[in-house]
């Protein structure tokens, strides 16, 4: 009898950004002059653009980073020349399935996967949607079966990305040989609002334009260093529905995000993490980047130390929040980092937050290709019975 392999990991991750970069603050000027004629707002969104923690993000569309008086994304005197909806959906359609492919081609070439191997596809967005939609053009494009399983996730927020990690361990864990591919890509910059209001600014703080992807599957030969996946957990806040409201209005999406959102997770994330993983120590932390006070208050709940925040805090630096699409940037850099110093097998976990308030996790290990090798030697050895 042979014995299934049940190692279900993340094989491979892309990630891949737009063409535009975004200096904050050169931005925050250029925000200033827009604001001329309202100084506290002013005052007010220069502050916010320096405390955020983001020092600069990636755009798809290149007027925003025109001069106040040409941008049609910054407050103004005539607010009704803001790129409407309709338009702003005819730039998401154009530029949204090129940045996914790209994501998508680097994590199969990461995870050495080739597309006629992948069964499952779960495209995941909120900054956008058209029909088709991104889950049949990169099934085209890319070259996988037309008999694919299409999941797409949509306008479920920032938590998406680590949902649909969550959704693909479960497909492997009932099919050892599938292999799911998921494709994250939000273009955020285009719900910048031409508003000079404190909710508006603040959106526009710390969001920006990119795409993710990764190939989830058992581990088998050839082993590279990757992220074993454990169990998840998914739970809705409670008492939190108002707390973050993402809705479509005439001139993009109308984002609002509380101030008390930090400290309601602060408030109810430690219980959750303690009933997904008990009394586990955890070593790596991999936080999606919501934002900065969010990062800070639970390195304070968890006394963890700089050095297991660096990551998130480092996509926060380089390229902002950039929603669904951002868990898998962390990833990628831990990985990165863990392969370079040389790491051991080490255990942690990965947290996203959206709205709801949703709180998605998962319990990460990651294992280095020596490793890999020697389970699956083991595996080998011991598979007939």
């Amino acid at each position: 009898m042979t014995k299934a392999n049940s190692n279900i990991a993340i094989l491979g991750i892309g990630t891949a950004v737009p063409p535009y970069l975004i200096d904050q603050a050169d931005t925050a000027r250029r925000l200033v002059d827009a604001l001329s004629d309202k100084p506290d707002s002013a005052r007010w969104g220069r502050r916010i653009f320096k405390q955020c923690g983001v020092e600069s993000r990636y755009t798809c569309e290149p007027n925003l980073l025109a001069e106040a008086a040409e941008c049609r994304y910054l407050p103004s005197a005539t607010p009704e020349l803001a790129p409407s909806t309709s338009e702003r959906m005819g730039i998401y359609k154009r530029e949204s399935v090129p940045l996914g492919l790209h994501a998508a081609r680097q994590a199969l070439a990461d995870g050495d996967v080739e597309p006629a191997a992948i069964t499952h596809l779960i495209t995941v967005s909120c900054t956008g949607q058209f029909l088709p939609g991104m889950d049949a053009a990169i099934v085209q494009q890319l070259g996988l079966a037309p008999t694919i399983t299409r999941i797409p996730l949509n306008f479920l927020g920032c938590a998406a990305g680590l949902k649909a990690i969550g959704l693909s361990r479960q497909i492997v864990a009932s099919d050892n040989n599938a292999h799911v591919l998921v494709v994250c890509v939000e273009l955020c910059t285009l719900h910048i609002q031409p508003s000079g209001d404190r909710e508006s600014l603040f959106a526009a703080s710390f969001f920006g334009d990119g795409a993710s992807a990764c190939v989830i599957g058992a581990a088998k030969p050839p082993y590279q260093p990757l992220f074993e996946l454990g169990k998840e957990r998914s739970v809705l806040l409670p008492d939190c529905a108002e707390e973050m409201v993402w809705e479509v209005g005439n001139h993009g999406f109308d984002l609002y995000l509380s101030p008390h959102i930090p400290k309601l997770i602060g408030e109810f994330i430690p219980a959750e993490v303690e009933r997904l993983c008990g009394e586990e120590e955890l070593a790596l932390w991999a936080i999606h980047p919501g934002g900065k006070g969010i990062i800070d208050i639970l390195q304070n709940k968890f006394e963890l130390t700089d050095e297991q925040t660096a990551h998130s805090l480092g996509v926060l630096r380089d390229y902002g929040n950039v929603s669904s699409a951002t868990i898998l940037f962390v990833l990628d850099a831990m990985r990165m980092h863990l392969q370079e110093s040389g790491s051991d097998a080490v255990s942690g976990i990965a947290l996203a937050f959206g709205p709801g308030l949703t709180a998605e996790m998962i319990k990460i290990a990651y294992v280095p290709a020596t490793i890999a090798r020697e389970r699956g030697q083991q595996q080998a050895d011991g598979a007939y019975v």
